[in-house]
């Protein structure tokens, strides 16, 4: 059978995918072998009776400061002391500190590691099984080590942290060193690709998008990807790439540049890299096993870190992950690796309380998640994991779950919440699909199914278990659910405490809990009858875990939840919202909106399993009521009232007998102002506050009262398949709590309805009638200019309004033209008089007003044309009466009103707007715009009024 695949790197996530493991790999020997090379020279230890052989090639080392000339060209280096050193066959420490025994499978690995049986008598070096361990071929080795002595010949004195790598090599190395172009332009591309990914995609310093020098060398690396790049020292493609690579790699983040260079040793880069020195450690023909020689050759891994970047720190947290990824991948049969790497955990653990850096927190995160979520995978379904034959691993996958739990959870908890939950989710699905029953539609949360799974356990303890065990214990099954009870309460508990809202899975961990509760208390109690007391010590030590009252909270808290987001629902909505007439069925699509959010809440609210609906209806009602009333008065405000479009009355005069053509004149003066306020109402029918705009508004709210008609009607039905409904939740009139709204839309629509009607007649259609009708001549400007308006105004909002409120609006717009009609005869200022010849002008043009909303039977009913049009009726009469006559009835009705005190001086009587044939103020309106010579003495007698303004 196979061995499974390694899990992926938690290091090579955003690595750039031009790079291969294959890249990596060279890319790190490369950097091994420089880093080696410059190390200083000390003392070798060597050990004569080893048995391995030596390959073919011997390896050759040289310093940063070699002994022979730098002008001269050198074809033979001298031995560097850390690569030629000779390998111990001294026990490793380090497999003994991790707990790893000698491997026996070791024997006759020379042989293999010579490559072909090559051998040359003595003892093979570290350098030479390193670059075994990492599959490098002797020429390639022998390339990387010309190249270095090269560099070193040019660079005297410098140290390894001090050049960039790739770089030097492109410079040192030609095709002639390559077996052929092919390879040549291959090992080329993969410089140029790992300078890419080490300066501009992972630097060390963060890179600004416009760094001119960053994008320049992206230019160039990209060219030369697709056409091979000249390196020669003099060369000026070689010579700018050298520029912008040397400008980013000593780069510091105030702008100066550092002593040494950065290019590799930016995250995830340099881990990814020493992940490969790492894997180098494992021998190579047996997987699971670290090589003898790891002291050695860890030792020389470890001067990597000045190029790489690596720290103690990091290099726990790496060495755990290859540690635990090699178990993965070689069968998980070899337990001294899982070991080995729950050992180096505990490094890692006194790691995490010390650093507080938030990049080696997620960098954490990455790592032991995935650790994490293999452990509980086994863990959860453990008895499919284990049995008789690796039963001992068992205890180790519990240790190193722990551990990794323990770090994160202390130290990057919300770092790790958040990044499993997607692990979580995944793993219950797969777990639920055996425990949860077939009918089950969804996987029951893992809390719940703990509470299912404790629930079985207690019952199969109960039947199985404690008729043996009370042998030795009386109360042997109450002590065994009181304490599955406790196990599952501080479960229940850490749950409890961390969440802040309701969700499904939240209310089913809680019932399901308070089910497990009742469940596990009756088997204590039936265990503890006979006892001295009853039982109660037992259920003294099982608190209660009140899931009842913390769902009540939880939903609760949901409903504020929801009721707070429904309001700033409608105010987002109604910000954006333009009340659109041509929207569908002339409703405003924020309302529309903002009813369905009520219907999804109270639908979301039936669907969570509680068992105390109606209990808490009431609130989630009042909440959406005092919402949709808040809309409501959010949607008339600014819409103005009836007396916003009133005109001013003008003061009283007198009328100037023959002065009717000066009258005609000042119109005329005055025409301008009207084609100035007719543009503007033609401008304001495209803005919120436009007549079909006001219409969507009544529209609006009229639907929002019969969907919540609609909507009580279905709260009944469910609270009649709530599970805990009673008839008294019925008569109580739970389900009519929608009390708020509805009134509140109603005194809108009647607002708007007569906002429609008055700013119809007197604002958009003041043209035709406040400023022309009856000016000068009654007959030269009567009211057939106003009828075609408003018939225009009519045929809009009849097409525009809800036929339910149709009625309602015309009717208002009806009386809104009646109060204008009789406005202009009794206030409309000086530029009017009437005759009593007039009189009949007037009742005819009075009789059109009244057919256009008759319409010939198909407009309003008569009976309601008669209502409203009861005070024109009786007041157009006066405008044929003597002027004698209404000045003797303006008499008597003033002395009955005021009393003796009017008999020396009749007062003026005030305004109050409601005309009346009977009424003081209404019978000198009359004459003050009485054409004739009685009337106007009379008024300059009694009142000395003017006959201008």
């Amino acid at each position: 059978m196979p061995s499974p695949p390694p899990l992926s790197s938690p290091f090579a996530s955003d690595l750039t995918p031009t790079l291969s493991i294959s890249d990596l790999r060279d890319t790190a020997y490369e950097i091994f072998v420089a880093a080696c090379r410059t190390s200083s020279a000390k003392p070798l230890s060597s050990s004569n009776g080893h048995h391995h052989a030596a390959a073919s090639s011997p390896s050759t080392s040289l310093t940063w400061s070699p002994s022979y000339s730098s002008s001269s060209e050198v074809n033979t280096p001298s031995p560097t002391p850390s690569l030629q050193r000779s390998i111990s066959s001294t026990a490793s420490k380090m497999k003994k500190a991790l707990g790893l025994r000698s491997s026996s499978s070791r024997k006759g690995n020379g042989n293999e590691r010579s490559e072909g049986g090559k051998r040359n008598g003595r003892p093979l070096t570290v350098g030479e099984l390193m670059r075994v361990q990492m599959r490098v071929s002797e020429s390639a080795d022998s390339r990387i080590r010309r190249a270095l002595l090269r560099i070193a010949a040019g660079q005297v004195g410098k140290r390894v942290e001090s050049i960039v790598l790739p770089l030097e090599l492109l410079q040192q190395l030609k095709s002639s060193d390559f077996t052929d172009q092919q390879e040549y332009e291959a090992w080329q591309k993969r410089n140029l690709k790992v300078l890419e990914a080490g300066l501009i995609l992972h630097p060390y310093q963060p890179i600004g998008k416009a760094d001119t020098v960053a994008q320049r060398l992206r230019k160039m690396i990209h060219g030369a990807l697709q056409r091979p790049l000249e390196t020669g020292k003099n060369n000026e493609s070689m010579q700018v790439l050298r520029s912008a690579v040397m400008s980013l790699a000593c780069r510091s983040s105030d702008g100066s540049l550092f002593d040494t260079c950065h290019w590799a040793d930016g995250i995830p880069l340099n881990l990814q890299l020493y992940e490969m020195l790492l894997e180098a450690c494992f021998d190579a023909n047996d997987e699971s096993s670290i090589i003898e020689e790891v002291d050695e050759l860890m030792e020389l891994i470890k001067k990597t870190w000045t190029i790489l970047g690596i720290s103690q720190v990091l290099h726990n947290l790496c060495f755990s992950w290859v540690l635990f990824n090699r178990f993965v991948a070689t069968g998980q049969v070899d337990n001294d690796l899982l070991s080995a790497a729950d050992g180096q955990l505990d490094e890692v653990a006194k790691d995490a309380k010390t650093m507080k850096d938030p990049t080696y927190s997620k960098l954490l995160s990455s790592t032991l998640t995935p650790i994490l979520s293999w452990v509980e995978k086994r863990l959860l379904a453990y008895h499919d994991t284990f049995d008789h034959g690796n039963i001992n691993t068992m205890s180790v996958v519990v240790s190193l779950g722990l551990s990794a739990a323990k770090i994160l959870v202390e130290d990057i908890s919300h770092e790790y919440r958040r990044k499993r939950k997607g692990e979580v989710d995944r793993m219950e699905k797969a777990d639920s699909s055996r425990r949860a029953s077939k009918n089950q539609p969804n996987p029951l949360p893992v809390l719940a199914i703990l509470a299912k799974d404790v629930g079985e356990l207690a019952a199969q303890e109960k039947k199985v278990f404690s008729p043996i065990l009370k042998r030795w214990h009386p109360l042997a099954a109450g002590i065994a659910v009181a304490t599955l009870h406790a196990c599952y309460r501080n479960e229940l508990m850490q749950f409890v405490s961390s969440i802040t809202e309701l969700t499904s899975d939240a209310v089913l961990i809680l019932r399901a809990a308070d089910k497990l509760e009742k469940d596990l208390v009756q088997t204590a109690v039936e265990d503890s009858v006979d006892s001295d007391d009853g039982g109660k010590a037992i259920i003294r030590e099982m608190p209660p875990y009140e899931a009842e009252t913390a769902i009540g909270n939880l939903v609760k808290v949901w409903i504020k939840t929801r009721v707070a987001g429904l309001k700033e629902r409608v105010d987002a909505n109604l910000q954006k919202e333009v009340w659109n007439p041509h929207a569908s069925q002339g409703l405003a699509p924020s309302a529309v909106d903002v009813m369905h959010v009520i219907d999804d809440t109270l639908e979301a609210f039936f669907q969570l399993p509680i068992p105390m609906h109606p209990a808490l209806l009431p609130d989630l009602v009042d909440g959406l009521d005092h919402s949709l009333q808040y809309y409501v008065t959010k949607a008339k405000s600014g819409c103005g009232s009836r007396n916003s479009y009133l005109p001013t009355m003008p003061a009283l005069t007198r009328c100037e007998l023959g002065s009717k053509f000066q009258g005609v004149f000042k119109k005329k003066d005055k025409s301008p102002n009207s084609q100035k306020k007719n543009s503007q109402v033609v401008a304001n029918r495209n803005n919120a506050f436009g007549i079909p705009q006001l219409c969507v508004r009544i529209n609006t709210l009229h639907n929002i009262r019969m969907e919540l008609e609609a909507l009580e009607k279905r709260i009944i039905t469910h609270l009649r398949n709530s599970e805990t409904a009673s008839l008294e939740d019925f008569t109580n009139g739970l389900c009519k709590q929608f009390d708020l709204t509805p009134a509140a839309c109603w005194e809108a629509i009647q607002q708007l309805s007569e906002t429609v009607a008055y700013k119809v007649v007197f604002h958009d259609s003041s043209h035709v009638l406040w400023d022309s009708l009856y000016v000068g001549e009654a007959s030269s400007s009567r009211i057939e200019p106003f009828l075609q308006e408003m018939e225009q105004h009519l045929l809009t909002i009849s097409d525009t309004i809800h036929e339910k409120v149709r009625t309602r609006i015309i009717s208002d717009i009806m009386k809104a033209s009646f109060d204008g009609f009789l406005l202009v005869l009794l206030a409309g200022g000086p530029l009017r008089a009437f005759s009593k010849q007039d009189s009949q002008i007037i009742e005819d043009d009075f009789k059109s007003l009244k057919d256009l909303f008759w319409a010939n039977g198909d407009g309003l009913p008569a009976d309601l044309i008669s209502k409203y049009s009861s005070t024109a009726r009786e007041v157009l009469p006066l405008f044929r009466t003597d002027s004698d006559v209404l000045i003797e009835r303006f008499r008597r009705l003033t002395l009955e009103t005021y009393g003796s005190a009017a008999r020396s001086r009749l007062p003026l009587p005030p305004t109050s707007g409601q005309w009346s044939p009977t009424e003081p103020n209404t019978l000198l309106r009359v004459l003050c715009y009485r054409n004739d010579e009685v009337a106007s003495k009379f008024l300059k007698k009694t009142y000395n009024l003017p006959k201008k303004l």
